[in-house]
């Protein structure tokens, strides 16, 4: 599905180097989980396949499906089915929820959704989500607290159904409850979407008890240093990020 041959990544303002020769390849129904510490690059990575204009691409390739996504703005990227959970989602005044939802599936199937239909797929959503009805008619994301902007993220997810999620951060700002229950809503569509592959961004394994990684890849420097299972992730809580002289010798052959 996604696939990142020897991407470098420079922030544009100071040219500095933040993504390294990345390369990684998620395939068809994969979930991978990436870690690392704070510089390391990882919502840099999120940001770059959106095509945040503070990031210039010097060299590499990035495809969806085949769709090369570095010619593509960002409004094209999401029409291919890609899909961005932000690590802070924005409130954006004078947009209600409502509104907005109606005009992204308008965008992505070119058609109007019936009212009726839209209505009751948008409440059924909100009560998963253990969100207030009214927040539908809001605009987005205003008077809510960061984990309610986060089960807002998940709502716009289940009515827009996408074919690749990008989970940034998102156990960021939830409790204990808000983050299973979020995540068990996420596991249902997953089982329920068997073909959409998940690609997960965090510091902490907390998140990856709930949402099982195939692959868990352990991100230094702007480069993935290793790659393993969810015992990696394990590791990771327990040492830290440090990497061996063994590590770096297996990684670079």
């Amino acid at each position: 599905m996604l696939e990142i041959k020897q991407l470098n990544v420079e922030t544009k303002q100071t040219h500095k180097p933040i993504l390294k020769d990345f390369s990684l390849t998620i395939k068809e129904g994969e979930i991978h989980a990436i870690m690392g510490p704070n510089g390391a690059g990882k919502s840099t990575l999120s940001k770059v396949i959106f095509k945040n204009p503070l990031y210039h691409i010097v060299s590499g390739k990035m495809t969806f499906n085949g769709s090369d996504l570095t010619c593509l703005e960002t409004d094209e990227v999401a029409r291919l089915g890609l899909f961005l959970c932000m690590q802070d989602p924005m409130v954006i005044e004078g947009v209600s929820n409502s509104d907005f939802l109606r005009e992204a599936l308008f965008s992505k199937t070119k058609e109007r959704v019936n009212l009726y239909t839209f209505v009751k797929e948008m409440t059924e959503a909100t009560k998963q989500l253990s969100l207030r009805d009214e927040m539908i008619h809001q605009p987005i994301n205003q008077g809510l607290s960061g984990g309610e902007r986060k089960k807002n993220e998940i709502l716009q997810l289940l009515l827009l159904k996408p074919k690749f999620l990008i989970l940034d951060e998102l156990d960021s700002g939830l409790d204990v409850d808000s983050l299973k229950k979020v995540c068990h809503v996420l596991n249902t569509y997953l089982k329920e979407n068997k073909e959409t592959s998940v690609l997960i961004i965090t510091h902490y394994s907390r998140i990856l008890e709930y949402i099982h990684p195939d692959y868990v890849h352990k991100m230094v420097d702007g480069t993935l240093a290793e790659t393993g299972s969810l015992s990696l992730a394990h590791q990771i809580e327990q040492e830290g990020y440090q990497i061996n002289e063994h590590t770096k010798e297996q990684f670079h052959e």
